[in-house]
């Protein structure tokens, strides 16, 4: 966790808190944001509680969240946050697909979605336009946010990796990593009967046999993503 300097002028700057587990993802963004003006990071952490702790004492005026973080994911956090700072915007700032995780990351309470490979060239316009406008989506996305929006799609239309809840994903994105049960447990702060819960909900939403069709369909899951 740190704080950034102040700079010797406040006027006309919004301030940003970034987070995220990659050190050099945040030196990236620190960069890219403190040279563009009207901006400034004001602090960074790499985990929730740290979050939580800087947002109370900066009071940043925007908060750029990766969705994987150690313990309690990215998405969790969106909830944290949105619970006790309504106004407060947040973008995704994610590695991750978000034809997939878009729609979970507005539901918990985001404000935006970007993916990393877009940095460069639409990091800033999206911070503005989550900072002014409240809303920022790819095109892609934003369509079939609507689609589902103006045609009502019910649940038993979604794929089936979709009826997951968000912890449940989280566990089988580790799965599919090669985490262990005992690993997983240990990463997301978990008793390992709690994950082995997890492991049963994932197989019975997903119709899966085994613990062997489970790695298999977990591993190939993580593999798409990238």
């Amino acid at each position: 966790m740190s704080l950034a300097k102040e700079p010797e002028s406040e006027k006309d700057e919004s301030s940003i808190l970034i987070v995220d587990f990659q050190p050099i993802v945040r030196l990236g963004l620190i960069y890219l944001i403190n040279n563009s003006n009207g901006l400034k990071v004001c602090g960074e952490a790499e985990n929730v509680h740290e979050a939580m702790e800087l947002i109370k004492v900066l009071k940043p005026d925007i908060v750029i969240v990766d969705i994987s973080i150690k313990g309690v994911n990215g998405i969790k956090l969106i909830e944290n946050i949105r619970q006790q700072y309504s106004n407060l915007p947040i973008l995704v700032f994610s590695m991750l697909d978000e034809s997939f995780y878009a729609e979970r990351v507005l539901n918990a309470g985001a404000n935006g979605y970007l993916m990393k490979h877009e940095a460069l060239k639409n990091i800033i316009k999206a911070i503005h336009c989550v900072l002014f406008e409240r809303f920022f989506l790819s095109d892609k996305v934003s369509a079939k946010v609507m689609y589902k929006s103006l045609f009502n799609k019910s649940k038993n239309h979604y794929s089936s990796i979709e009826l997951l809840s968000n912890r449940e994903l989280e566990v089988f994105r580790l799965i599919g990593r090669g985490y262990g049960t005992r690993r997983i447990a240990e990463e997301l702060y978990l008793s390992i009967r709690t994950v082995e819960t997890y492991r049963k909900h994932i197989k019975d939403k997903l119709n899966l046999k085994n613990g062997e069709e489970l790695l298999r369909q977990a591993i190939q899951w993580v593999k798409n993503e990238r």
